[in-house]
């Protein structure tokens, strides 16, 4: 065991404060360091602050409530059928405390963030496709900082693994394991260089939607390959061919292939 990684980090930033987790911390620095992006790109492309500052608003609260509900929805709906209090982050017995979210969705996230955004568009009266590529930049470093925040859970392990860079996941059990919560922030961390690469070069300025294309569909390419390196999240994945995750991923691949077309396309017809 000791060529491994051995990773036994406390989920509890501060011991016996519960509410004070690394998953919640990971969170709340990936939406700090997606607005930094977002308000670089306001600045140069002359949009005011406090547009942003709403959009904001707007983007947090879709993506929250979009991802739990997704959590909900797609993998335990009975069991938060049968507990619908465990949905909101308290607990009310034998004491009422604030106690986080244990269960979030990245596939409804992205519906969340969708529909905030939209209601967003038709109240401010703002180009969504223009917002919705420049969303996507910062979007996949949240999904950078999330899946971090699920490494210093040890949750979402990788299935057992003999690579010298393993990681045995102590708080779970004594084998070696693919981490992973850390391929992925890896890719999430590559596709947020390749779309701000893009954005700054100016190359598909006239493409609107094409960013939020090629976004969606490296992202869940991405989550689609590496399941087969993850262990299933609930005990019914296990004799399907495809898991939950992967299933989810498929139509949002070709989603966002679609989407790069149809902006190619619509772009070439306006010239």
């Amino acid at each position: 065991m000791s060529a491994y990684i051995i990773w036994d980090i406390d989920p509890e930033i501060f011991a016996g404060v519960e509410f004070l987790r690394w998953y919640g911390f990971c969170w709340a620095l990936g939406m700090m360091l997606g607005y930094q992006v977002m308000l670089k790109i306001y600045k140069r492309e002359a949009h005011s602050q406090s547009d942003l500052d709403n959009l904001t608003i707007y983007i947090v609260l879709g993506v929250i409530i979009g991802a739990r509900l997704g959590h909900i929805l797609f993998y335990d709906p009975i069991y938060y059928l049968n507990n619908p209090m465990e949905i909101l982050p308290i607990r009310i017995k034998p004491k009422f405390e604030f106690i986080g979210f244990a269960g979030l969705a990245s596939h409804g996230g992205v519906l969340g963030a969708l529909s905030a955004l939209y209601l967003y568009s038709k109240k401010h009266k703002k180009d969504f496709l223009w917002t919705l590529d420049r969303l996507t930049i910062a979007g996949s470093l949240l999904g950078c900082s999330i899946r971090l925040g699920n490494l210093m859970n040890s949750e979402i392990i990788g299935i057992p693994a003999q690579v010298p860079w393993a990681f045995v996941f102590i708080r779970v059990d004594q084998i070696p394991r693919h981490p992973a919560q850390l391929y992925e922030a890896l890719f999430y961390l590559l596709i947020f260089s390749i779309l701000f690469h893009l954005w700054r070069s100016g190359k598909i300025q006239n493409h609107k939607g094409f960013l939020f294309g090629l976004g969606l569909s490296l992202i869940f390419a991405q989550r689609f390959m590496l399941e087969f390196l993850k262990e299933n999240q609930k005990a019914f994945e296990e004799n399907w061919p495809l898991n939950m995750g992967q299933m989810l991923s498929v139509p949002l691949v070709i989603i966002g292939i679609s989407i790069m077309v149809w902006s190619f396309k619509k772009s070439t017809r306006q010239t």
